[in-house]
């Protein structure tokens, strides 16, 4: 008898298969995990690298030391 907590959890594993790419091949059937977290693993290192991305325009937002610094020692 299978709980509903599995019952939930394997529900969810199945949309988030879903989600990433439909598997409906029977030939490829017994790849559909290790496809499922090939694809989970590149959405994060895709998601990794936006947040990288992000941080630093925020970390260096409004930033106008540098510029004036150097605007200023060419007119002189």
């Amino acid at each position: 008898m299978v709980n509903d907590n599995e019952r939930s959890v394997n529900e969810v594993i199945k949309v988030w298969k879903y989600t990433l790419g439909s598997f409906n091949d029977e030939k490829t059937e017994r790849y559909d995990n290790i496809i499922c977290i090939l694809r989970t693993g590149i959405l994060l290192t895709y998601l990794l690298t936006n947040v990288f991305i992000v941080a630093g325009v925020i970390r260096h937002w409004n930033s106008i030391k540098s510029v004036s610094i150097d605007t200023e020692y060419i007119k002189k």
